[in-house]
C-alpha cells in the first residue's frame, strides 16, 4: 500500500515548484515584451546601415589606402575590408548566462559544434569568442576534441545589451582579424521569429560580399564622399560590425527569454498535471486504507458476537 505521507510529501514539493516556475514564467512573460520591442525597434537601423555600407562600397572603383594605420584595430579599414584566402575564422556564440530556457543553449552549442566540424573538415580552423557562461562551460568541456579555440569570453552581459558592449566585442575580433589570428568574422546566433520560435543562424560579418543578396536589387548611384573616403570609411566600418553584433545580442536575448517562457509554461502545466495524479492516487491510498481499517473493524466484531 502506497505511503500517505511520501505522497503527500512529494504534492506539497511540487507545488513549491511550481510556484517557482509560475514565477519565472512571468518575469520572462514580462521582459520577453520589452525585449521583442527592442529587437523590432532596432532591425530597421541596421537594414538601413547595412544597405548605405555597401551603396558606398559600389559606388567606390578601388580603395587605394592600404599604406593607412590606426591605432584602434576597429578603424583600419583597409585590412578589415581586403580579401584574403580563408585559413581560421573567428565565430562569435551567443548563449546566455541562465538556465532553464528550455533548449535554447543546448540549440546554440550543437550549432557551433556542427560547424566547427564542417570548416575542420574543409582545413579551416577556429577561434571562438563566447557570450554567456552557458555557451563557455558547454564548449570548453569539448574544445580539445572538437580542435576549436576558445579566444575570448564576455560572462557579465546582463539581459539588457548596449552599444558598448557590442563595440568592445567587435574591437576584439577586429584585433584577431589585423594582426592575422582569423580571416573571418561570423556570428552564431538565434534569430527571434515570435513568442513561440526562433532560428539558430550564421551570419556573416568580414569578409564583404560584392552586394548581399538581399540588396541585389537595388539601383546604386554614385554617391559624393565628404570630407573624404578614408575618413568615412574610419567612422563608418567600426559602426558596421558593432551594429551587426548589437543586432545578435538583442535576438539572442529576445530569444532566450521566449524560449525560458515556453519552458516554465510548460512546466507549470506538467506540474499540474502530476498533482492531479498523485492526489487521486492518494486518495486512492486513503480510501483503501479507511476500508481495511473498517473491515478490521468489522471482523473484530463479529469475533467478539461468536
Amino acid at each position: 500500500m502506497a505511503n500517505l505521507k511520501k505522497i503527500r510529501t512529494r504534492i506539497n514539493s511540487i507545488k513549491s515548484t511550481q510556484k517557482i516556475t509560475r514565477a519565472m514564467k512571468m518575469v520572462a512573460s514580462a521582459k520577453v515584451k520589452k525585449s521583442e520591442n527592442r529587437v523590432k525597434a532596432s532591425r530597421p537601423f541596421t537594414y538601413e546601415l547595412e544597405k548605405m555600407f555597401y551603396r558606398l562600397l559600389h559606388s567606390v572603383c578601388e580603395i587605394e589606402t592600404k599604406e593607412t594605420k590606426f591605432k584602434e584595430p576597429l578603424n583600419n579599414y583597409p585590412v578589415l575590408l581586403e580579401e584574403r584566402p580563408i585559413k581560421n575564422v573567428g565565430l562569435l556564440i551567443m548563449t546566455s548566462n541562465k538556465g532553464l530556457s528550455g533548449a535554447f543553449n543546448a540549440n546554440v552549442v550543437r550549432f557551433t559544434l556542427n560547424q566547427v566540424q564542417a570548416y575542420k573538415e574543409q582545413g579551416i580552423g577556429c577561434e571562438l569568442f563566447i557570450v554567456g557562461q552557458k555557451g563557455y562551460n558547454a564548449l570548453k568541456r569539448v574544445a580539445d576534441e572538437a580542435g576549436f579555440k576558445i579566444t575570448q569570453t564576455y560572462l557579465t552581459f546582463g539581459e539588457n545589451p548596449t552599444s558598448s558592449q557590442a563595440r568592445l566585442v567587435a574591437s576584439d575580433m577586429a584585433r584577431s582579424f589585423v594582426n592575422g589570428d582569423i580571416d573571418s568574422m561570423e556570428i552564431i546566433t538565434t534569430r527571434f521569429r515570435n513568442m513561440m520560435s526562433y532560428s539558430v543562424e550564421k551570419w556573416d560579418i568580414l569578409p564583404l560580399d560584392e552586394v548581399e543578396q538581399d540588396f541585389a536589387n537595388e539601383e546604386f548611384s554614385d554617391m559624393e564622399i565628404e570630407p573624404s573616403l578614408p575618413y568615412v570609411l574610419a567612422e563608418l566600418v567600426p559602426l558596421f560590425v558593432s551594429s551587426i553584433i548589437y543586432q545578435a545580442m538583442l535576438e539572442s536575448i529576445a530569444s532566450e527569454l521566449a524560449s525560458r517562457m515556453t519552458a516554465m509554461s510548460a512546466a507549470c502545466n506538467n506540474a499540474e498535471e502530476m498533482i492531479e495524479k498523485l492526489t487521486i492516487d492518494y486518495n486512492k491510498a486513503r480510501q483503501a486504507m479507511i476500508t481495511q481499517e473498517l473491515t478490521e473493524i468489522v471482523g473484530g466484531s463479529m469475533s467478539l458476537n461468536k
